[in-house]
């Protein structure tokens, strides 16, 4: 058989990489996104929503403690198909509780297994791209699998929930509207199991580790989990990576329910499909625009150079849901306008944040000391999320401006504008080496 013979019948990448990385990204943004603004719909007060929605991070806190053992358990591909499977059975259970008088912690309890599994389906998805994928393919297709990853982006936060609003509107029931949209959910990662059972290709490489045990991980994992804390600088690493986003940590959790709280609640009483331009449509490609420009910025001038530039970027834009929450302005322009500039400064500031986990993450077992420093993100988003309510109710009680408007969020906006203090003091402890991220201008 000749070497050409065989490369046919090798199945393009362009089959299945599409469909695998919008497959990986719709559950994280189920379980992050839609619950908040689904569960503040549905009468779950901000505290609770806030606490509850938070605990939903925890799989991929704590997903270097297992991630190794996916290897020791049947092949990457079985992982991949099975994990779809449950998560189309996880999503349809969701769809089908909603309507019921005890949809809040039945529902929780399918999200913490959708968030499992979807953490899961993250490691093997990525484990399987570089199986399959030659080194040479794998750096062709990583702006493939990060733009339709950023695909799920936009339909998870935008898609899903202006066909949410749609619903709401046309059958006057939100508890079915949202039971419709996970439903579809479900018929889709049914579809996209069924299809990847067809069209994922079996990787020669792609078997249980043979040459590892339980004992061996285990043992891996202590050896590079003191490394990983005998690094230099640990304590302002993990203070950067913790707090760096403490602004945004607490401001994701309310500005969807902000958006939709009535203006006598001091919201801006934008409907569920508004919002699902405002926050899924203009955020997101604002968001990703500011992405795309702080790559730019530091593969020119370094991350040193611009991780203060990068910092401002991701706080002070923040100013700009004090604004909102003061003003109450009905146009829906400017609400679209000022959702976007600070979704784009976080964005651009975001950048720093991440190239500081690959720096930081430098030398021996870099992989797996990067597996613990993404780890600490998600808890630095998780922690301040699970306080973000109650600090709300709290600050519901003081006033600070003589209007009729209710000072709930003008106060919990200004009070992030406060942490902003927090971001600037862990930035100003980085030692970063100047040329890490520049461009190379040697021949």
């Amino acid at each position: 058989m000749t070497e050409k013979t065989i490369y046919r019948k090798i199945q393009s990448p362009w089959l299945w990489i599409p469909t695998l990385y919008i497959s990986e990204g719709l559950p994280y943004f189920a379980v992050n996104t839609l619950t908040v603004l689904m569960y503040v719909n549905m009468g779950i007060s901000l505290t609770e929503m806030a606490f509850f929605t938070s605990w939903l991070y925890l799989p991929w806190v704590i997903k270097p403690f297992w991630s190794p053992f996916v290897d020791l358990f049947a092949t990457k591909r079985k992982w991949i198909i099975t994990m779809q499977a449950l998560l189309a059975a996880t999503m349809a259970a969701v769809g089908f509780l909603l309507p019921s008088s005890f949809f809040f912690s039945s529902t929780l309890v399918c999200f913490w297994l959708m968030a499992f599994f979807s953490a899961t389906h993250d490691i093997a998805a990525d484990g399987y791209y570089m199986l399959e994928l030659s080194s040479h393919n794998q750096a062709a297709f990583v702006g493939i699998r990060s733009t339709f990853y950023r695909i799920a982006s936009v339909i998870g936060q935008g898609g899903l929930v202006m066909l949410a609003g749609h619903l709401e509107k046309s059958l006057s029931d939100v508890a079915t509207a949202w039971s419709v949209v996970f439903i579809a959910l479900s018929v889709f990662f049914l579809a996209v199991t069924l299809y990847h059972l067809r069209f994922l290709p079996t990787a020669p490489s792609d078997k249980p580790r043979e040459d590892i045990n339980a004992r061996n991980i285990l043992s891996d994992f202590g050896n590079t989990f003191v490394t990983f804390f005998r690094k230099p600088h640990i304590l302002s690493a993990l203070s950067f990576m913790l707090l760096y986003r403490l602004p945004e940590a607490l401001c994701i959790k309310l500005v969807q329910p902000f958006l939709v709280a009535s203006r006598t609640d001091g919201g801006l009483g934008l409907s569920t499909s508004q919002v699902g331009v405002v926050n899924g449509t203009v955020g997101v490609i604002a968001l990703l625009g500011g992405g795309i420009l702080g790559g730019l910025a530091i593969a020119r001038n370094g991350l040193k150079a611009w991780l203060w530039p990068m910092a401002l970027a991701l706080t002070l834009p923040c100013i700009l849901y004090c604004f909102l929450a003061m003003t109450q302005p009905e146009d829906f322009i400017w609400i679209c306008t000022a959702v976007g500039i600070e979704q784009f400064g976080y964005g651009f500031g975001f950048t720093a944040f991440m190239l500081y986990l690959i720096y930081f993450s430098r030398g021996e077992s870099a992989t797996s000391h990067y597996a613990f420093c993404t780890a600490f993100m998600a808890l630095g988003m998780m922690l301040p999320g699970m306080a973000a309510g109650w600090i709300h109710e709290q600050l519901s009680a003081f006033s600070l401006y003589h209007t009729d408007i209710p000072h709930g969020y003008i106060n919990f906006f200004w009070m992030v504008m406060i942490c902003c203090i927090v971001t600037f003091a862990v930035t100003a402890s980085m030692r970063i080496d100047a040329s890490f991220g520049r461009k190379s201008t040697s021949a």
